[in-house]
């Protein structure tokens, strides 16, 4: 008896070690030297960077909203023709648990949305602003719409992700979309989605598929794209410096839990005027994203302009003419 409760106790504390995901890796204590950094009203810190135009003078305000494992040095074709041609003021931030930015341990869209504003009212950039968010970064946007439309001049979707529990969308839609994606893949949204709890335990663990081989989900060019923009082996590292659980894990369990919302619930930010749209970005060769997911959503929202790509992938806001094209739609209401 003796020996079977030393065994269900060290059992016990082998599941427990491996459910229970570890703190965050704690940031340096100059990390305000480092990135500038604001406080939120909940005693976090979001850190950020600013690039262009000044925002008092500037006639397009744009926060970027960086993809799962980046970061605010996010690496886009930004050139001063651009800034100047527009008169552009960016803002790039580190989301929570990504970079120099504290952790939320209660992260959720609402969460991530309210960030959003609440960084650029710290940093009095202006009544309206227009965000771009890409892939996963894209689920912020949404909440933007939903949650502080008020506060908005446009938005951009990037090849946004598809939420395969959306409860408005069609499930034979969704189950088609999920069904192009990798066992692995699969399996990690569902864990995240229904045991998020479990997710640490889940990407850690090696007895079942948890990742997908790159080129299963990435074209050839986006292949040659993501090894270009992450040359830089530092960017990343410094992304993920507190973890990939507080960071990257947190990232999915928010984007692919249960929304508040469907996104085809959603209202027309700018009803009375046309200073302002929305703007939905599908790559066609994208292996990720359902172009037919996004095409019903567009379809049920008229008011979202639809933007193609034939020869796009997954990664084409790191396309240097693509990019041009979404900052340009961006700066043309």
């Amino acid at each position: 008896m003796v020996l079977l409760l030393v065994i269900v106790g060290l059992i016990s504390y082998y599941v427990y070690k491996s459910i229970i995901p570890p703190p965050p890796i704690p940031l340096p204590e100059i990390v305000s030297e480092i990135s500038p950094r604001i406080k939120l009203n909940d005693g976090r810190h979001l850190a950020y960077k600013e690039l262009g135009f000044p925002k008092d003078k500037a006639k397009n305000k744009i926060i970027i909203v960086h993809g799962n494992g980046n970061s605010k040095d996010v690496d886009l074709y930004i050139t001063q023709e651009m800034i100047e041609e527009f008169k552009i003021y960016f803002l790039f931030f580190d989301r929570a648990g990504y970079g120099e930015s504290d952790p939320n341990p209660t992260r959720t869209l609402r969460t991530d949305t309210y960030d959003i504003e609440e960084l650029a009212d710290k940093l009095q950039i202006g009544p309206k602003f227009h965000v771009i968010g890409m892939s996963l970064g894209a689920y912020p946007i949404y909440g933007c719409l939903k949650y502080i439309p008020h506060r908005l001049s446009g938005a951009s979707l990037v090849v946004p992700l598809v939420n395969f529990w959306w409860s408005r969308v069609p499930q034979n839609l969704l189950n088609a979309a999920m069904k192009k994606l990798p066992i692995g893949f699969q399996l990690t949204l569902r864990v995240a989605h229904y045991f998020p709890w479990l997710l640490y335990w889940w990407m850690t663990q090696k007895w079942f598929p948890n990742s997908r081989n790159p080129k299963d989900t990435m074209t050839e060019r986006d292949l040659e794209l993501a090894e270009k923009h992450t040359k830089h082996s530092y960017i990343k590292e410094s992304a993920l410096r507190q973890g990939d659980y507080v960071s990257t894990q947190r990232d999915i369990i928010a984007g692919y839990g249960n929304w508040e919302f469907d996104p085809t619930e959603l209202s027309n930010p700018f009803p009375d005027s046309n200073k302002g749209s929305v703007h939905m970005w599908c790559a066609l060769e994208d292996k990720q994203i359902s172009r037919d997911v996004l095409l019903y959503i567009c379809d049920k929202l008229p008011w979202i302009k639809l933007h193609e790509v034939p020869d796009g992938g997954h990664y084409i806001i790191h396309e240097k003419r693509h990019f041009e094209a979404i900052i340009k739609a961006a700066c043309s209401e």
